[in-house]
Order: C-alpha cells, then structure tokens, then sequence
C-alpha cells in the first residue's frame, strides 16, 4: 500500500499577486511558497544578522508581512493570508 502525503500541503494553492511579486507564478503548492521565500530571502540578505530566525522585510515582502521584521514562524502565518 502507498503511503499517503499529506495532500492539503502538496495542493496547488493560487497566490496573491503580491506573493507572486516574490515566488513566481502561481498556482504552487504550500511547500514550493515557503521554499522560494527563502530563496529569496537569502539571495538579498534579509535575516537579522544578530538573529537569524527573524526576517528583515524589504519593500517586497513589506507588502505581504506588513511590517518590516518578522520571526521565521509568524512568516508563514502571515504568507498564509496570501495563499487561496
């Protein structure tokens, strides 16, 4: 018998168009979001030097968090507002 993923995290999901300012093209899946988050988080040097787990938004991502830090786990409780 296959072993069932959990397909609510494996879903193509539509993104807003401010998310997809960030990730790309929708839809994605929730895992492929988060991914691409990073990467771009990481191609522009946007974690606190001093605390890694927060996330220095820039004008991009100031947009989809509303303020400019956030810790890693609000990020994807915020992200999840522009996930249909």
């Amino acid at each position: 018998m296959a072993e069932k993923s959990n397909s609510a995290f494996m879903k193509e999901m539509g993104l807003s168009p401010e998310l997809e300012a960030v990730v790309g093209k929708g839809p994605m899946p929730r895992s492929e979001v988060v991914k691409k988050l990073w990467e771009y988080i990481k191609k522009h040097d946007l974690q606190n030097p001093a605390n890694k787990r927060n996330i220095l938004a820039d004008e991009k991502l100031e947009v989809i968090f509303g303020k400019k830090e956030v810790t890693m786990f609000e990020m994807t409780k915020l992200v999840s507002a522009h996930i249909k």
